[in-house]
């Protein structure tokens, strides 16, 4: 473990383009379940309940829907940033991180100081709501507050259009912007750090194969296997925050004085 702490380190230090792509596995790790795993929202309520057309079609889809979004806003809304987060915010203050690309909808790495130009989300975030027709966006907290007062379903005070969290639901396009963007750092990246993920939710999952041809290194860290474990130069199986912690400890030393961690 030491020796791919190790390693790890200097490849960060190393390279001059990386790439950090997380998952639901980071943000476990703060309090805030998997949704897709045994227990899960999705044991709990079926899926296919949400699908983006019935959300546009059906009053009554549209009421449960907000049901459910709130049971998982209320999963997230106060969780904090682990020492994953913080290490990949650190890697964005040493000017060693090009891209962080997130399938989470948490906002967590914002609060653990990453800057907006440098994530892309690729599923859209939880912390705000958008209007479909006019696109007006709105603080999470203030439409649920409205929720709370009784308003199933609410609408735009602007327009009177539909009003949905500005997460991907199932059925929905991806955001063209954000994922043309994350395959383009990932085809020219040299590192690509696999966070806290499966790789098994598409198309996202198939950037480290873009990484990986593009000739990147690949290191995936993550508590089980993967289903690109074989494409991988280094893998640790293990819990995102205390390896990523270790390694910026490393890559500090590597550094030289003046660059400890925050």
């Amino acid at each position: 473990m030491e020796e791919k702490i190790q390693k790890m380190a200097e490849w960060i230090v190393g390279s001059k383009t990386i790439v950090v792509f997380v998952g639901a596995g980071l943000s476990t790790e703060s309090g805030i379940p998997d949704f897709r795993s045994p227990g899960g929202l999705w044991d709990k309520y079926d899926p296919e309940d949400f699908y983006f057309q019935n959300f546009l079609s059906s009053e009554t889809a549209r009421q449960k829907y907000w049901q459910m979004a709130t049971e998982m806003y209320e999963s997230m809304k106060d969780a904090a940033p682990n020492p994953g987060h913080f290490a990949v915010a650190e890697l964005e203050r040493l000017d060693k991180l090009d891209c962080l690309i997130t399938q989470n909808i948490d906002g967590l790495h914002f609060k653990a100081g990453n800057s907006e130009e440098k994530v892309l989300e690729l599923h859209g975030t939880a912390m705000h709501v958008t209007c479909l027709s006019c696109m007006r966006r709105y603080e999470r907290g203030d439409i649920q507050a409205r929720i709370a007062k009784g308003d199933k379903a609410p609408r735009c005070d602007a327009c009177g259009g539909l009003l949905k969290p500005a997460t991907i639901s199932f059925g929905q396009s991806m955001p063209e912007r954000e994922t043309m963007e994350a395959y383009r750092r990932s085809q020219t990246c040299d590192l690509f750090i696999v966070i806290g993920s499966s790789l098994v939710v598409q198309p996202a999952a198939l950037m480290p194969v873009a990484a990986k041809e593009g000739g990147a290194k690949l290191v995936i860290i993550n508590r089980d296997e993967t289903t690109y474990d074989h494409l991988a130069d280094l893998i640790v199986n293990d819990s995102a925050g205390p390896t990523m912690a270790a390694v910026l400890e490393k890559v500090k030393i590597l550094l030289g004085p003046g660059q400890s961690l925050p």
